[in-house]
């Protein structure tokens, strides 16, 4: 079970498994980059699982996460309404990012065609292999994260600091840590 460009309308599944079984896969389909970065935004003070499981929640309240329709949402209306909706985070500031962040991903497909295009363009469109961490070392930030974020944040997205795109790299696929198994 993964995420895929036709779940907007699954709203039973198991989100944190969904997005476990995801995380890691290379991706080049938009809809799915939009949930794993509003899974990333979400996830800010929380563990990925709880941000995860409400995937299913997320597609019900953000019209199936399509960007289109997230990006016309009107933030006064949008936001409360969204913030009471049974089982959802009810953090306004994140919601408005969602919002935001479907906004700036319209027009980073305007300049680049898709929002894959322009994040794959980071690595020259093949998967970029982290050094190997310090022993007993868990990265979670790196510099293409960072730089990444930096880049998104100037296109007007939020929640975008160093290690939530960090994460949103590694879950896309963009980014890949080594495997460290004996």
């Amino acid at each position: 079970m993964a995420i895929g460009p036709n779940d907007g309308r699954q709203f039973e599944t198991d989100g944190a498994a969904e997005y476990d079984a995801y995380f890691g896969t290379p991706t080049h389909d938009d809809h799915v980059l939009f949930e794993l970065l509003t899974v990333g935004v979400f996830q800010v003070g929380l563990s990925w699982q709880a941000a995860a499981s409400k995937l299913p929640v997320y597609r019900q309240v953000f019209d199936g996460m399509a960007i289109q329709p997230v990006a016309a949402m009107i933030d006064e209306l949008a936001i409360p309404e969204i913030a009471a909706f049974p089982g959802m985070i009810g953090n306004h500031r994140k919601i408005q990012a969602v919002l935001r962040n479907a906004r700036a991903i319209l027009k980073v497909q305007q300049q680049f065609d898709s929002f894959s295009a322009y994040l794959w363009a980071f690595v020259d469109g093949t998967p970029l292999l982290l050094p190997a961490p310090e022993r007993d070392a868990v990265a979670h930030q790196s510099t293409l994260g960072s730089a990444v974020a930096k880049d998104m944040k100037r296109r007007g997205f939020s929640f975008v600091g160093p290690v939530v795109t960090h994460m949103f790299l590694l879950a896309a696929g963009i980014l890949r840590e080594p495997d460290t198994r004996d």
